[in-house]
């Protein structure tokens, strides 16, 4: 299964891809928008989005993905907040739904969060240049950040903010020891996201060492969906999930993508007889330790 897969559908609309080409104006209600730049050669990320502003009607826009924004110049974030007004009811928006994270330029997300108070889903793919401070949010429900390599003030941002709606939240931590298992106490508590039900924790090299934390955590008890998966979870991790608090409140647990044995996979499924559990992609018993270029062993790891 890849790491990486591109949304056909967002926040519940069908996505739509802008062709900057074209002068007519576009009525295309209950879509979600992509936006992009050419990989090589005009239009450049800029050009597209003044055209996107002439021809859509942008106040009724609810749904905006934004992928690749060209090697130089703003980021999207900072495209997009030089006419927040120009989007009054913006619900749902993802920067950076790009394959490849080397094509990915962020930047500080704080002020997105700051200028769309409104804003109910934000997903952020990327590494390079993304930052996070803490902050408080009144209508996210779903938070979603992708990376291969999370940054550590980002996770430690993330678990500093408020957000008394979220109910979904999926983190990629990644390789190379940036943001690990250690930064995760907090977080896991719960204390700051009271409607959380559903936690993704992903994608990273030391998959091990999340499941331990996550298995004795405060915030298990009312969780409907688990996810562990792109890493390199082993039988040592999955034995921390059965041995640690109840998962029986469970209705999915997703570990695909994983280094399970046979036998744990069993013991998985009667432990847990009542949830759904996703195991595909197992990429066969490993004992570890992974060792060097970690990014090998994850489903998504390529930063480079």
């Amino acid at each position: 299964m890849p790491g990486y897969i591109r949304t056909e559908e967002f926040h519940g609309l069908p996505v739509a891809e802008f062709n900057p080409e074209g002068h007519r104006q576009i009525v295309r209600p209950g879509v979600a928008w992509r936006l992009s730049a050419a990989i090589s050669g005009p239009p450049e990320f800029g050009e597209t989005f003044e055209s996107f502003l002439k021809r859509v009607d942008s106040t009724q826009v609810t749904a905006l993905l934004v992928a690749f924004t060209g090697f130089d110049g703003p980021s999207a974030a900072e495209h997009l907040l030089d006419s927040a007004d120009r989007f009054p009811n913006l619900r749902a928006l993802y920067l950076g739904d790009e394959q490849d994270f080397p094509l990915i330029w962020q930047d500080d997300i704080t002020p997105v969060l700051e200028r769309f108070p409104l804003l109910e889903r934000l997903d952020v793919r990327g590494r390079q240049g993304l930052e996070l401070q803490p902050f408080r949010h009144e209508a996210l429900r779903t938070f979603r950040v992708e990376s291969c390599c999370l940054p550590s003030g980002v996770l430690d941002a993330i678990s500093n903010s408020d957000m008394p709606e979220l109910e979904h939240l999926d983190l990629w931590l990644g390789v190379d020891n940036v943001a690990g298992p250690a930064d995760l106490e907090q977080l896991a508590s719960g204390a700051r996201l009271p409607s959380l039900r559903r936690l993704g924790l992903q994608n990273s090299d030391r998959q091990d060492e999340v499941a331990e934390v996550i298995s004795s955590a405060p915030v298990v008890a009312r969780l409907e969906a688990l996810c562990l998966a792109r890493g390199t979870l082993t039988d040592l991790g999955a034995g921390h999930l059965l041995s640690g608090r109840p998962l029986t409140r469970l209705r999915q647990l997703d570990l695909h993508h994983h280094y399970l044995s046979d036998h744990m996979m069993r013991r998985l499924r009667d432990s847990l007889p009542d949830t759904e559990i996703d195991l595909g992609d197992g990429r066969g018993e490993y004992h570890g330790p992974f060792e060097d270029e970690t990014y090998h062993y994850v489903a998504d790891g390529r930063d480079f």
